[in-house]
Parts: C-alpha cells; sequence; structure tokens
C-alpha cells in the first residue's frame, strides 16, 4: 500500500525565494521538497527535517544542502512558507494573517 500524498501548496514568498535561485539550485530544492515532503513531512531526522521551538514563525524546517525551507503541515497540506539561503531564516518574521 503506498503512503497518501500530501499537497504541496507554496506561498506567494516561497515562489519569489525560488525565482531568485540559480535554475540547478531550483532543481535540488523542489527535488527535495517532492523527495521529503510529499510523503512523510512530519518525520524528525537529525540531517534533514527538524521540528522548530515554538514560538517560532513555522513548524518544520527541510535542510537541502545550503537552503532551508521553512514550512507548516495540517491535515494533509505542506505550506512551503520561505526557501531561503542558510542563516537567514532564524529571525522572527511578520505574523501571518
Amino acid at each position: 500500500m503506498a503512503a497518501q500524498l500530501f499537497d504541496i501548496r507554496y506561498s506567494q514568498e516561497a515562489v519569489d525565494d525560488l525565482k531568485l535561485l540559480r535554475p540547478f539550485e531550483q532543481k535540488k530544492v523542489l527535488e527535495g521538497i517532492a523527495t521529503h515532503l510529499a510523503h512523510e513531512p512530519t518525520k524528525v531526522s537529525r540531517s534533514r527535517i527538524k521540528l522548530m521551538v515554538q514560538p517560532f514563525w513555522c513548524q518544520y524546517r527541510l535542510r537541502v544542502e545550503e537552503y532551508r525551507v521553512y514550512y507548516d503541515v495540517r491535515e494533509k497540506c505542506v505550506d512551503i512558507l520561505r526557501i531561503l539561503h542558510k542563516g537567514q531564516g532564524e529571525t522572527p518574521k511578520e505574523p501571518r494573517a
């Protein structure tokens, strides 16, 4: 029996972040998202997925080489909030509406 897939949705900020990356970096990040977040986005690991200590502006962080994908999970949906270079996403941002 195959694992149920999660819907992956991108915020406008995440889309804008992706557009700033070089094509080969975009490909790596998108492959990482598809590989790790489509099936088990809440499966925390030492090297890939981290549950953020709350309060933080997102629930989880995925590491894809030098980039960090910040996201929330609700029901069967993964909301990609930001895609930032290592070290950029540790400061809180404005609360989402």
